[in-house]
Formats: C-alpha cells, structure tokens, sequence
C-alpha cells in the first residue's frame, strides 16, 4: 500500500530543525555549562500545539522536562509510539556548536544527527498526517524525551504515563533497522591492602598491587569474552577498566584502590551470570592470598535490548521503508544503548529507525536533509499501517 496521500512538508522540517540545533540541550550531568531540556522541551512543545497535536509539556526536575504529543485515533486500531531524545553530550572542542549550518545538503551542529533530526522528522510525519486530514485507527505519541545521555530519566518517567502497542526508537541508524543493541553494567571495584611507612614492609599491604592482580584476571576475562560465539547482530560482549584511583603519598603503602569498570552485555546475558564472573577472579585472588581483600558492587545496569524480527512493528516499517528507499534497509544490530531497552522492558515491543550523518560525540556533527525527509515520511507510512490494524 502507497500512502502518497500525504506530504512531508520540507521547508517546516528544515527550519524546525535548524531552530531545534541552535537550543543548547547539552546533559548537565555531562557537561557544567550544560542547559538541560526545559527551553527544547517548550520549543517543541509549542510546535505540537501548533500543528494540532494534544500537547503536554512533563516537567522532571529544574534542568529536565519531556514534551509528549498526542494525536488521537479512532479507537479501532493500534498505537504507536514515536520516541527521540532531546538532550546532547557537549560541545568541547566545537568552534559553532550551535550554528545549525547547511552545506551540501548537510545540516551541522551538536545534536544534529544524535538525535535532532530524529525529532524534527518526527514533528514534520506528524504534520504531514495532520495537514492530510486522515484519522488513524489508534493513537500516535509523539515523545521527546530527556536524559538518555546519562541516565534516560526521561524515558524512565514516560513509561509511568504512555503506553503504546509499539514503538519507533529513531535513534541514527544510517537508515538500517536496528532490532537489537547491547547494555551495560557500570561496577565498582575496591580492593583494601594496610598503610605504612614505605620502609616498614612487614607492615604494609599494597591495595594498588592487589587492584593490578585483579586487573590481570580482568584481561584474561576480556580476552575470552571475544572468544565466545558473538550476537548475530551486535557481536559479543567486551568489558573494559575505565577509571582507577589510589595512593596517598609515594613513601606510603597505600591502603585502598578504586577501579571503575564498564561490561557491555549480550541479549541472553543478566546481571547475575556478569557479576559472578567478577566475583570468581576476586575469589581466585582471596583463596591464593589471605591479605588480599575486595569488593566488587554494581552501580548501574542498562539491560540489551532485542526484538523478534517477525514483530508486527518490524514488518510494517521495513516494508515502509522499502517503498521509500526503493530497496529493503539492512537489518543490524547498534553497538551504543539506547532507550529501546527501557520501552522494551515496560512491554512495548520497539525497533530503531534513524538519519545518516556522522560525528556523533565529536567535534564536526551533521546529518544527511534528504535522509531526514526520507525518516519523515517512512514515519508517516508506518503510523498509517500499524495503527490501521
């Protein structure tokens, strides 16, 4: 079915995006200077309410909002969830972050491809179904959604509130559809030795060489991991050290280390089965030495997220976006988390769908107008016939 019907109206969506990259949304969490989601937030706002949408504006806290859009169906068929993040990472080393410059059918700025392309595609196959005047048969959200850079308090918050058959994560994807990505878990490692005067040996215990130890078992437990039969789509699992502190003064045994570590998870794998594989190297280490000492704590897991492929929301949008494309996008697997896993583990079966374009987290970001248009109405296309059924 070609749902030629409707048009994706180009000049709206390049100026909704140019006015969306020109607004600093850069994390607090992540940068000092960062602004946060409340002025995107109202902006965006503000263009639901302005091409018919029911609009709300969900504050979280002083530095983070989300704005959801609703267009209402007529209660016969499905809901779909559109859902991009509004906040960025910062902007060092970025001589105009903000400038929203085109150039070669190229638009640049932080954010523009991670993910306000996404945002303004998605606002602009919202209007296209406003301004074409037909009802679908279930509901559209539209929602923007804060914090997925850090902490995903946005898409945390949403689920509390929405709830949809489905749903189109539109993070950048180059076009291909992603139906799975990894996770991952963020530990603490400390290991305690005993201080002392660097020329009482007897007396000190080294929590640094301890922590070198276990940073040996560490590589030998890396190395396997990429040894073990990989995802289809995302590979297999990694794990690596990412920040370590210790010591006090040079002449002093120092008396605690502290390691941060990050594991990045497989669908199939669980917090439990990870930790234990931790745990097994500090035992190993604790049985060969009775003054070896540490703890291993988890402080943050963000689950793998996967789909079926035979999912009802897949196979509306790779048909859909094989009418647009003229071939059949690629089906892969993304390297990075996203909030996928958060819809998915709320029951809301989802799938990523996003712009081309490069320099995600670096200094030179753009995205690709045309693949922009293209998610539009790719967008449009699938809200029609989920929703319909």
């Amino acid at each position: 079915m070609n749902h030629s019907h409707f048009t994706i109206d180009v000049d709206f969506l390049t100026q909704t995006l140019r006015d969306l990259v020109r607004i600093n949304s850069t994390n607090p969490s992540l940068s000092q200077e960062g602004a946060g989601e409340l002025e995107i937030a109202a902006y965006i706002t503000r263009v639901m309410g302005a091409i018919g949408l029911e609009a709300h504006y969900q504050a979280l806290s002083d530095k983070h909002a989300n704005a959801v859009g609703i267009r209402r169906g007529a209660g016969s068929g499905r809901s779909l969830m559109w859902n991009a993040h509004m906040d960025t990472v910062g902007v060092v080393g970025m001589p105009a972050p903000f400038s929203a410059e085109i150039r070669d059918g190229r638009l640049y700025g932080r954010g523009a491809q991670d993910m306000k392309g996404s945002l303004a595609a998605m606002l602009a196959a919202a209007k296209a179904l406003q301004d074409s005047g037909m009802t679908l048969g279930g509901d559209l959200i539209v929602a923007g959604v804060a914090d997925e850079e850090y902490s995903s308090l946005g898409s945390c918050e949403l689920v509390k509130h929405y709830r949809a058959d489905a749903a189109i994560v539109t993070e950048p994807t180059d076009l291909q559809l992603a139906l799975a990505h990894r996770g991952f878990i963020l530990y603490e490692v400390e290991t305690f030795g005993r201080a002392a005067h660097g020329s009482r040996y007897k007396e000190g215990i080294d929590a640094i060489l301890h922590m070198g130890r276990f940073l040996g078992g560490l590589d030998q437990l890396e190395q396997e991991l990429r040894q073990r039969p990989p995802h289809a789509l995302v590979g297999p699992p990694s794990i690596h050290a990412s920040i370590i502190q210790g010591g006090s003064e040079v002449s002093i045994y120092p008396a605690h280390c502290r390691l941060e570590l990050e594991r990045r998870t497989c669908p199939g794998e669980s917090l439990d089965k990870v930790s234990e594989e931790l745990q097994a190297i500090l035992n190993s280490l604790a049985q060969s030495d009775a003054n070896f000492r540490a703890t291993l704590k988890p402080y943050m897991d963000r689950p793998p997220f996967e789909i079926e492929p035979g999912a009802a929301i897949v196979q509306t949008v790779e048909a859909a976006a094989t009418r647009r494309l003229g071939h059949a996008p690629q089906r892969t697997g993304a390297s990075f988390w996203t909030d996928a896993a958060i819809l998915a583990d709320a029951g809301i079966p989802s799938l990523l769908l996003g712009p081309i374009g490069s320099g995600l987290h670096s200094a030179e970001e753009w995205v690709d107008l045309q693949s922009v248009v293209d998610l539009a109405a790719i967008l449009a296309e699938s809200a029609i016939e989920f929703c319909a059924g």
